[in-house]
């Protein structure tokens, strides 16, 4: 399945990323992975995130415009990715950030390309391309934000309503939303199992018969080695 997962900082986007990340990994299935979309972005050296925060706004821009396109290829071209954030994010947070001297996010967004990165997805006919609203309550996230900070926080607990609003008219425009390919998904007060296993039921409407299969396996809860005996596939416990 090709999970695109959009929602306000806190959410569980990651969570949701790294719990269905292990469960394709568990079926012995190869996963992309880009969760790397929120400035300064997650994957960089502590010292390039560092820097990167201070970068001209033009500079960050460019670098963020060329990434959201390079990721329709990767969403066309990798089964069973994993996306999260991507170009909804992008324009709620610099559009509302844009001018905060206090955020590293860069103003005047005028792109406005949303539609388009969309619309190249669509047009390669997946059969199997997801987009899940993850939210929660505005307490739930408040507790978040005080429990387990982010290093590089973007979101301001006064701004949640605001910005939990922005999301949803983002996700209401979107084309994937007028397809029917959308779910939502509330993590408040569930444990991140919980909402693992809620994404999966939300999703079966969606995905294809070779997922369905794959979900329907039995496989061994701990580490296995998959083996063939007389032509047929055994999963082995180690």
């Amino acid at each position: 399945m090709r999970c695109i997962f959009v929602g306000i900082e806190y959410a569980g986007k990651s969570t949701l990323v790294d719990l269905m990340t292990e469960y394709y990994r568990h079926r012995k299935l190869s996963v992309h992975v880009d969760d790397h979309f929120t400035i300064p972005d997650s994957t960089l050296s502590p010292e390039s995130r560092a820097a990167y925060v201070n970068f001209p706004d033009d500079v960050k821009e460019r670098m963020q415009r060329m990434q959201l396109q390079y990721h329709v290829e990767v969403i066309r071209n990798y089964a069973n990715t994993m996306i999260a954030g991507w170009h909804i994010e992008e324009l709620v947070y610099s559009s509302f950030y844009g001018d905060d001297p206090e955020s590293p996010y860069y103003s005047k967004y005028h792109i406005n390309a949303q539609r388009g990165y969309e619309t190249q997805v669509i047009e390669a006919r997946l059969p199997d391309v997801v987009m899940i609203h993850v939210t929660a309550s505005d307490d739930a996230i408040k507790e978040r934000m005080a429990t387990a900070p982010h290093e590089y926080q973007i979101i301001k607990e006064a701004d949640i309503p605001t910005l939990k609003g922005l999301f949803q008219e983002e996700i209401d425009r979107s084309l994937f939303t007028q397809k029917g390919r959308k779910i939502v998904l509330d993590t408040t007060d569930k444990t991140p199992t919980e909402s693992l296993d809620e994404l999966l039921l939300l999703s079966e409407p969606l995905i294809t018969f070779g997922e369905l299969a794959v979900r329907a396996m039995d496989v061994p809860a701990s580490d296995y080695q998959v083996r063939y005996e007389d032509g047929v596939r055994k999963m082995i416990p180690v």
